[in-house]
């Protein structure tokens, strides 16, 4: 059954008491022939410091072909979008996170204040996709996503160094060589030359791994994660959304009918095959909170139990999203995992799971795997409990080499990033130590930095024997025995702000547990010794951002 297109729109504009109203909207160019169709929001992430958002403003000009020639209003606004990889490793990364919730609210403020009937949102990296998801959910008019695209790994004349091409997540890895002396400045200066055009980190970073997430939730259209930056493919699928959220409009398809419980099993499966980014846990349960839906840590485990790892992708493996496109891209994970998705659901396409990937090709079996032929028998991430961890933390499990899925090392504590990174490069940190990152949680940073810096750092020096663990976040390119999201966070007394230096820390990532080795009696001991420490961060947002803010395991979402 169709509904009204403009039941938003006429509210605002349509009645004698709207000249005032009419006629503001005319002075952006908007004819009285206009103002009988749909108002059309199209949310735009574009800004010039962000190679991930800086082409988003050509490819919103096809975006308004399309709802133009479907006989919608497009009008234009912008939000946010802050890099995560220039703000790695310096105090900007405490805003990275906390930008989510500025995203969301900022769509969501827009949209309301001017009643339009629909929305398209516009979106490439790593905190934006998220955050307009979550506006998506909140707001609840019918919506469609373009998304920015990967960038090309590397460019054929500069992006290569001994005759390998190098991602943005190896360019972090290789500082520490510059760092050290073993890379001159001239080899350095080539290497900076490799993010040659616009588009995410071209690897399952975190900017990637949300897009794959949004096209296997059923928000966008099929091949939108994976299309490359630039070029007519991305163009015409963003001129096809502009026309389909006309039809979506017309048959009153809302996100959260989309976005169903259903469907977000769906996409946790794919994210788990894909062996996707650690940040997917907080963003998938942040979304979900916003469509009513409860998603347990535990779910995410039981899905990553159930469910193979297929693509060995970037940074653990070889494949980078470009492969995955030429592969057959999200559709065709999503026919290798067909028996065990719900293809019952809508997506945006109007049509069900199950109609789109009628005909979808599989055409490589090396970029994704069959089931009977896994990278692993499990899923990417894995949820890790135990004494140091009551509610939780996140490895990404298919980013891990195996010989250091059971490690115990020796515990050395640094109360932020800055400190850890000062050790590894001084030589303070060796094989058989487990890095203790902490008071870099949600409330405790605040703002959950990721600590890419420090991941890279061990990578460079050639430590293969450590671990890293922290109450705050781990980039996508992280590669290496790294557990995240620690919580309780040791803002708040977690047992994390209780490890001391020389402690000897058991981590079993099969089994699922994290422990540190000491008797209950001295934990309980550490405990009732342990004292809050003042904030780091007394004024502007952070500060209210870090006494709304909640824990890791629900999400770090803001709550009054």
């Amino acid at each position: 059954m169709s509904v009204n297109p403009r039941h938003r729109s006429s509210k605002v504009y349509d009645g004698p008491d709207r000249m005032s109203h009419r006629s503001l909207l005319k002075g952006t160019g908007v004819s009285n022939e206009d103002l009988k169709k749909p108002l059309i929001a199209i949310a735009n992430s574009f800004t010039e410091i962000n190679p991930g958002h800086v082409h988003l403003d050509k490819l919103v000009e096809h975006i308004k072909l399309g709802v133009a020639a479907a006989g919608g209003v497009p009008r234009e606004f912008n939000t946010i979008a802050v890099c995560d990889g220039i703000a790695m490793g310096h105090q900007g990364m405490k805003m990275s996170l906390p930008s989510r919730e500025v995203i969301a609210d900022s769509v969501e403020i827009m949209v309301e204040s001017h009643g339009f009937d629909a929305m398209i949102c516009v979106t490439t990296c790593d905190k934006i996709d998220p955050g307009m998801l979550m506006a998506a959910a909140r707001i609840n008019i019918p919506t469609i996503f373009v998304l920015g695209g990967p960038m090309e790994p590397g460019c054929p004349t500069w992006g290569r160094y001994k005759d390998k091409k190098i991602t943005v997540q190896e360019l972090f890895e290789a500082a520490s060589l510059m760092v050290s002396g073993k890379l001159s400045e001239e080899e350095a200066l080539y290497l900076e030359d490799i993010c040659c055009g616009p588009g995410a980190c071209g690897g399952m970073f975190t900017a990637n791994t949300m897009q794959c997430i949004i096209e296997s939730i059923g928000m966008t259209l099929p091949y939108m994660a994976s299309a490359k930056s630039t070029g007519m493919e991305r163009a015409r699928l963003a001129q096809e959304a502009g026309k389909k959220i006309m039809e979506l409009l017309e048959k009153g398809l809302t996100p959260r009918k989309i976005m169903s419980e259903i469907a977000f099993r769906n996409a946790i499966a794919v994210d788990m095959a894909l062996g996707g980014s650690t940040n997917t846990v907080l963003h998938i349960k942040a979304v979900a909170e916003e469509c009513g839906i409860d998603l347990p840590l535990e779910l995410f485990d039981e899905i990553s139990k159930e469910t193979p790892h297929l693509c060995n992708m970037a940074p653990a493996g070889p494949y980078k999203i470009v492969d995955l496109h030429n592969a057959g891209g999200i559709p065709a994970v999503m026919k290798r995992l067909e028996n065990r998705l719900d293809t019952g659901v809508i997506t945006a396409t109007g049509k069900t799971l199950k109609e789109n990937l009628n005909g979808v090709d599989l055409r490589d079996d090396e970029v994704i795997r069959p089931l009977d032929n896994p990278v692993h028998e499990t899923g990417g991430i894995a949820i890790i409990k135990g004494n140091l961890a009551p509610c939780g933390g996140v490895a990404k499990m298919a980013a891990i080499d195996p010989a250091m899925w059971e490690f115990t090392g020796t515990a050395k504590c640094f109360d932020r990033e800055e400190d850890s990174l000062e050790a590894i490069h001084g030589g303070k940190i060796e094989n058989g130590d487990i890095i203790v990152i902490r008071y870099e949680g949600p409330k405790g940073g605040p703002g959950m930095r990721e600590m890419l810096a420090a991941t890279s750092a061990v990578v460079g020096y050639g430590l293969d024997r450590v671990a890293i663990l922290t109450d705050g976040r781990f980039s996508g390119a992280s590669r290496g025995p790294c557990i995240g999201h620690i919580a309780p966070e040791a803002a708040v007394g977690g047992p994390i702000a209780l490890v001391r230096d020389g402690d000897k820390i058991a981590i079993d990532v099969p089994g699922r547990k994290l422990d540190l080795l000491i008797s209950d009696e001295e934990m309980a001991k550490r405990k009732a010794g342990w004292k809050p420490r003042p904030p780091n961060v007394t004024t502007g947002y952070l500060a209210r951002y870090a006494k709304l803010v909640t824990s890791a395991d629900k999400g770090a979402v803001l709550k009054i």
